[in-house]
């Protein structure tokens, strides 16, 4: 929610403009929502979800869909938007798309399924009643999301919610609000009947501080910790519910008997891809000593082929955010200056790594560093940029260990010789992803929940938990008949009471 980019205000209204962040030429110029704005989407929001949620399931399915397919129609249109806002490349847009396609048809399909009502049972001291759960849309959500995936992260919500039944009002990222202003525009050509259902409303910190305070029924977010913090803040004063995914310092184990080729590859492009701005990428490996430097010289040079550029043979794009070139090059330094060793870039790694480019600005090669201490901030805090740092440990459990001692605990990736191995490995970490010989597989499965602890944040998204985390949970029992002894009125004997009690007490004494 950093308030970024080309702000005035005329008579009328104040505007920005986003901005290529490779060139930094204007894009398009885009309203800065206002309180009252945002509430005005709220109140349509809900006017309209009123309707939405009285749909049966199916209903709702088909209309999802129709959007679905509608954005698999004009996924050119969409990636094409994707890639001018954020500068990844082309490709990587795709595959976010289609990342979010698999997701949306998921939650669609199988909204009907995970939230429908469930009989429960009552158990004797309520024998006499039918028990059953039915999960309630909340309503209107909010949901603020991010600008280094502002298709595939966000829709984990937008998509979610509203298969849930609720209306939704969405604030992209300032540096890619054309991204979301389409989504907006295609789900109204493929659900004309339901206008403000999903709306989105444009600007930075103050437009996110408005929606956080409008009085939607719970707030998604994606950012950073420290601004979850404020949002949250926000959201306390009217006790609005509040889901948080704040980013990540994810973490490679590898051991002895692990494929090393298989390894490196996977760990390259989980801290390269698009240019290391990935909430649950790689940032941190740990190796057994053993294999640690046959691990390195297999990263280093698959790393050094790889080209940062705006053409079409670019592995990866600019950095999106202005500063972010900053922090990484403090994280390099600092490492370094603590004695960690680089055999891939270093202090002048920050920089175009293609002649064509312009020196430095928002392009930054490869950087791969080893025997970094712990306490650096290239171990310690998400540097967000194509860097990784690859250390030895003595075995497992060391590994193991420096991987839960980080404050975040979003994602992360176990390579192993033997597959249960890498798998019981997985269940000793605190991440609340973790793939198996593999990075980001859990990225590909829409019903798994995702999420995280600690500084990265709280709160399901994708999956049935996803489902169900844009709903209420409602208990209801039916009295079927009049119990043998009514426990709940004053006009049964004391007496009687009594016996019950006793029966009830020698039952469980028992079982």
């Amino acid at each position: 929610m950093t308030d970024t980019g080309t702000h005035r205000r005329t008579p009328s209204t104040a505007t920005f403009t986003s901005r290529d962040p490779a060139t930094g030429r204007p894009l398009a110029e885009y309203p800065v929502h206002g309180p009252e704005d945002v509430a005005r989407a709220v109140e349509r929001g809900r006017a309209a979800g009123v309707r939405w949620a009285a749909l049966p399931a199916a209903r709702r399915r088909a209309h999802l869909l129709s959007w679905k397919r509608l954005l698999a129609s004009e996924l050119d249109a969409v990636a094409a938007s994707v890639a001018a806002e954020t500068g990844k490349p082309l490709q990587d847009a795709e595959l976010e798309l289609l990342l979010t396609l698999e997701h949306l048809s998921w939650a669609a399909r199988n909204a009907g399924r995970v939230l429908r009502g469930r009989r429960v049972r009552t158990g004797l001291p309520a024998s006499n009643q039918s028990a059953s759960v039915v999960h309630r849309p909340l309503g209107v959500v909010g949901v603020i999301g991010p600008w280094n995936y502002p298709v595939y992260t966000p829709m984990g919500s937008i998509g979610y919610a509203l298969a849930a039944g609720n209306a939704v009002v969405f604030k992209p990222s300032e540096y890619t609000p054309g991204t979301g202003v389409l989504l907006a525009r295609l789900f109204e050509r493929a659900v004309p009947g339901f206008a403000g259902l999903f709306t989105v409303v444009t600007g930075a910190a103050g437009t996110g501080a408005a929606l956080a305070a409008s009085g939607v029924d719970k707030l998604a977010f994606t950012g950073s910790p420290g601004t979850a913090r404020k949002v949250m803040e926000v959201c306390a004063r009217s006790l609005t519910p509040f889901l948080a995914e704040c980013g990540g310092k994810d973490a490679v184990l590898v051991t002895a008997d692990a494929d090393l080729d298989a390894a490196a590859d996977a760990i390259v492009w989980g801290a390269l891809g698009n240019a290391g701005q990935t909430c649950a990428g790689v940032e941190r490996v740990y190796a057994v000593r053993a294999v640690h430097a046959r691990l390195c010289d297999r990263v280093v040079e698959r790393a050094r082929a790889l080209r940062p550029g705006t053409g079409p043979d670019a592995a990866y794009g600019p950095l999106t955010m202005p500063g972010q070139g900053d922090v990484v090059r403090r994280h390099v330094d600092a490492a370094l200056a603590a004695g960690a060793g680089a055999p891939l870039g270093g202090t002048d790694a920050p920089g175009s790594a293609d002649p064509a480019e312009p020196s430095g600005g928002p392009f930054v090669a490869p950087v791969v560093l080893v025997d970094v201490p712990e306490d650096c901030p290239a171990m310690t805090e998400e540097t967000f940029g194509p860097t990784v740092a690859i250390n030895a440990v003595a075995d497992v459990d060391e590994a193991v260990r420096r991987t839960n001692a980080s404050r975040y605990a979003l994602g992360a990736a176990v390579f192993c010789g033997s597959r249960r191995e890498g798998a019981a490995i997985a269940s000793r970490l605190r991440a609340g992803a973790v793939s198996v010989n593999s990075v980001l597989g859990f990225a590909a499965v829409p019903a798994l929940p995702f999420g995280g602890s600690g500084d990265s944040g709280f709160g399901r998204i994708h999956g049935a938990e996803g489902l169900r985390a844009f709903t209420a949970p409602q208990s209801v029992t039916v009295r079927r008949f009049a119990p043998p002894v009514d426990l709940t009125s004053f006009a049964t004997p004391s007496a009687a009471k009594a016996r019950a009690v006793a029966l009830t007490r020698w039952l469980h004494t028992r079982r």
